[in-house]
């Protein structure tokens, strides 16, 4: 880390974006007060998009830009709620606007799984219609935590395995979800036909976990992490299982989708879950663009695994420097974080 460091900002555009932001959040002392603007000359203003409020990525997010504004002199990072993976995708190349999130502007830095970004980059999924001007100049920084699929039924269930879901009531995720498309993935893996061989509904996490609590499903799928809330609250009132996902269906997976990478949760991690799960995992990965100065981008990487032990959140444990380069494939890693990773031997 080179503490003390004063890097220009990539774009002017969005900097200026930034203080009036923040401006409009300060008191007017704060605005107008004897060397407010020399202070602002010396600062880089950063923006982290992250998710929705709601979610894993905005809370994270916001520790994770206070920890890079308390340890790099020189500048502030700001978070920013978005629609998350692919709304941030797009968000690095301009400003973007989502149904749900509506408009935010450009940032330096997203947030986004890394199955997504693998996405942007081939102009597929939610970008074959209308793909990134530049995809390739999108670079990975390094992985945050991994977002575990978690195929979860109630202890007593007879089900023992994804091939035993045919015929069953089933939650995939909602349509379009990462959920959804890694849901019929798995089971197409299995060989089960998602629209033919099992009743699929389409229901948020939190609404599947109370319908297998009821008895109204017999599975649900998720993409979560570990521990995983909405599991944890259906364990107090009932025991529950993972389903596996390994052996050569889940090599194929990986073989066909490199944004998977196998992932053990421990036994005792929920109610009734009493032995180790293999399962697959993506990963919430930070991007940026090739614009990002090497130097700046080095530090934030070394911050933030360095520091990772500060995070208060759930999922800060999971930040970790030896699973930083996991499941990246076709992504190039930013020189700064290159640099990074070599001076720590990661990439030997």
């Amino acid at each position: 880390m080179s503490k003390g460091r004063r890097t220009t900002r990539a774009s002017v555009a969005v900097a200026a974006a930034a203080v009036v932001a923040l401006s409009a959040c300060a008191a007017p002392e704060d605005v107008d007060g004897p060397g407010a603007g020399d202070e602002d000359a010396d600062t880089t203003f950063l923006q982290l998009a992250t998710g929705s409020t709601g979610g894993t990525y905005y809370p994270l997010g916001g520790e994770i830009a206070q920890l890079w504004t308390n340890n790099i002199d020189g500048i502030q990072v700001d978070t920013l709620a978005t629609g998350a993976s692919v709304q941030n995708m797009r968000a690095l190349e301009g400003s973007t606007e989502d149904a749900e999130a509506g408009e935010i502007e450009q940032s330096e830095l997203v947030m986004a799984v890394n199955g997504v970004a693998m996405q942007a980059q081939a102009g597929t999924g939610p970008f074959e219609e209308e793909p990134l001007a530049n995809p390739d100049d999108i670079l990975a920084l390094g992985n945050i935590y991994p977002e575990v699929m978690q195929v979860v039924v109630n202890a007593d269930s007879d089900i023992e395995s994804i091939a035993d879901l045919e015929g069953a009531d089933v939650e995939i995720g909602p349509p379009g979800s990462g959920t959804e498309v890694a849901a019929r993935q798995i089971l197409e893996a299995y060989g089960i036909d998602p629209d033919e061989d099992i009743n699929a509904f389409d229901s948020t996490f939190g609404d599947a976990a109370t319908a297998l609590g009821d008895g109204q499903v017999d599975a649900a799928f998720g993409i979560l992490s570990v521990p995983a809330a909405g599991i944890v609250e259906v364990g107090a009132s009932n025991e529950v299982r993972l389903l596996p996902i390994d052996g050569e269906e889940a090599e194929g997976l990986i073989e066909a989708d490199p944004s998977y990478s196998p992932l053990t949760i421990d036994g005792g991690t929920y109610n009734g879950q009493d032995e180790d799960v293999v399962t697959l995992t993506q990963w919430a990965t930070l991007y940026a663009t090739s614009g990002l100065d090497e130097d700046l981008v080095y530090d934030l990487v070394s911050v933030m695994y360095q520091n990772s032990g500060d995070i208060a959140h759930d999922v800060g444990s999971q930040v970790q420097l030896d699973t930083a380069v996991d499941g990246l494939g076709s992504m190039e890693l930013h020189p700064g974080a290159e640099r990074f990773y070599e001076e720590e031997g990661v990439l030997d």
